[in-house]
């Protein structure tokens, strides 16, 4: 079948149509390839020309500021200082054995030290930047800085290292820090982090106290620097800078003041004390003696020195108040006396006898006067402490009543602080013995928790929280930190306790009677200054 004249006219005009599209398509194409290299070997061929010759732009991490933490008014606590150290490159060394050599002859390296970073050179990528040496002389600094040239891989730098101006006074509160070892990254409590600054050998990061449990909020974020380094790994010049943020700045709700008057009373002697304002729960002093120099950690402690912080019998390195959980003695009766005014088993003004001991299935349980009180009312029962007293209403109103009391003025309770190991001590009741013990809770029992002792046990900071509880009436929870880079930690509400404010006020009156009546077991601490007036409680256990 012929064509007309129309059809061919017709497909000739679809032909063009095609090929100018095409044509375009491919000009475009054309077009930006060309712009794309323009930008690639015009505008960026100083960074491809450094990139391609010898693969010299190194990345390297920027440690960002340590945050600085306060007391209440103000007063530095721990800080920063400058350090001078050397670190090196495997991968622009070379012969790390030869650089090391070198570097040997231009500054002191105990085999000891040049071991251990043979060790870490061995274990690191070959790009991550190991310490060599830190803490140099500036005269060192210098010396190295001076034969750069010759330490291929080898680079002087000026760091950061913590120090604790105050010293032993916080060395329990705030801690102290120490290079990253591989337990905090497989096994401690960084197991789950992934920040690359933890991978920079001798990074330092809090170990305990407030320095570890705040470790996030102090140690801010890397920045990082790119710089050019010559054939033999020398750096050359630095090419890009980005500066990281720095860690936050925190503010504690101690006073340092209170804190060192604290320590200075406590002396050399196994004890510890608590502080706390009972308006706001703000913790003001809390500490535990023998104390010790957290400096020393940081700039590496001897063997010797370490052996003889362990081998103490007072344990200067526990924090008694906090991670020591103790019988509390009579110092839990006021838990006893609220428990049982609250469920009605005794009356405001009931007595009870006290012949020097309670006979409970065969078995006395003494009074500490083994002669006896004789007819002790609730406040006597405090002032004086007759353990039969307590033996008495303990078994009338069980060791439920008794627990339930305790919990609810902190006792039993782990408190959420940044401090280490805070333990939540013990309050035992029945189904506690069954699950732990495999037996059945007995009278005797009762009457031994009644007194604060047997399975009963509680921290310094837990017997501080109930004695601001019962001092206010609310529900108050211990604050340890009283702001983060200037902004106020909001102190939350605190609600009321659920007991009768009358049966708090005779509990009172009975700790303000241990310390100002001639018979209370505290008289000898009484305090005569005109308008200070002090209730507590005495409390001895076996």
């Amino acid at each position: 079948m012929r064509r007309t004249s129309k059809d061919t006219e017709e497909s000739a005009r679809i032909i063009s149509r095609r090929g100018l599209m095409l044509g375009g398509a491919q000009l475009a194409f054309v077009g930006v390839l060309a712009l794309r290299m323009r930008y690639m070997q015009v505008e960026q061929a100083d960074t491809f020309r450094l990139l391609a010759d010898e693969n010299r732009i190194n990345i390297r991490l920027l440690p960002p500021a340590r945050g600085l933490i306060y007391d209440r008014n103000g007063v530095i606590l721990a800080e920063n200082e400058q350090n001078y150290r050397v670190v090196l490159v495997r991968e622009d060394a070379g012969d790390v054995d030869e650089v090391l050599r070198r570097l040997g002859r231009i500054i002191p390296l105990p085999p000891d030290d040049l071991e251990r970073a043979r060790r870490e050179i061995d274990r690191r990528s070959p790009f991550v930047p190991v310490t060599i040496a830190d803490r140099l002389s500036w005269q060192d600094f210098s010396e190295v800085a001076v034969n750069a040239p010759a330490l291929p891989g080898v680079t002087p730098e000026v760091g950061q290292s913590r120090i604790y101006p105050l010293d032993q006074d916080f060395a329990h509160i705030v801690g102290y820090v120490g290079p990253v070892s591989d337990y905090d990254l497989t096994r401690g409590y960084l197991s789950d982090d992934t920040d690359p600054l933890l991978q920079i050998p001798k990074f330092q990061v809090g170990k305990t106290g407030v320095e570890a449990r705040m470790e996030h909020d102090l140690r801010g974020q890397a920045g990082t620097k790119r710089i050019e380094v010559n054939a033999t790994g020398r750096v050359m010049r630095e090419l890009d800078r980005q500066e990281g943020r720095a860690g936050d700045n925190l503010q504690l709700t101690i006073d340092s003041a209170l804190q060192n008057y604290l320590q200075v009373r406590l002396g050399d002697d196994s004890a510890s004390a608590v502080v706390m304002d009972t308006r706001t729960g703000d913790i003001l002093a809390i500490g535990s003696a023998p104390a010790f120099d957290p400096n020393s950690f940081v700039r590496g402690i001897s063997v010797a020195d370490y052996r003889g912080l362990t081998e103490n019998d007072y344990r200067p390195l526990s924090n008694k108040t906090v991670q020591g959980v103790y019988p509390p003695g009579s110092t839990f009766k006021m838990v006893t006396a609220l428990a049982a005014l609250e469920a009605g088993v005794i009356k405001p003004d009931e007595r009870v006898w006290c012949p020097g001991h309670k006979e409970v299935g065969g078995r006395k349980f003494h009074c500490w006067k083994r002669a006896g009180h004789g007819w002790v009312s609730l406040g006597a029962s405090l002032s004086e402490s007759c353990d039969v007293y307590y033996y008495d209403i303990a078994e009338r109103v069980g060791i439920e009543n008794i627990a339930a009391m305790a919990r609810k003025l902190g006792l039993g309770q782990r408190f959420d602080l940044p401090l280490s190991a805070v333990s939540g001590g013990l309050t035992p009741d029945k189904a506690w013995k069954v699950e732990n013990r495999g037996a059945e809770w007995v009278v005797g029992d009762t009457l031994n928790s009644g007194i604060g002792q047997g399975y009963v046990l509680a921290s310094p900071l837990q017997l501080a929280v109930m004695t601001a509880r019962i001092a206010s009436g609310k529900a108050l929870v211990p604050r340890l930190v009283k702001s983060i880079n200037g902004v106020e930690v909001p102190v939350p509400e605190v609600a009321p306790l659920d007991i009768d404010a009358g049966h708090l006020a005779l509990v009172r009156k009975g700790m303000h009677d241990v310390i100002n009546l001639r018979r209370g077991t505290a008289y000898g601490s009484r305090v005569t200054a005109e308008g200070i007036k002090l209730a507590g409680k005495t409390g001895t256990s076996q």
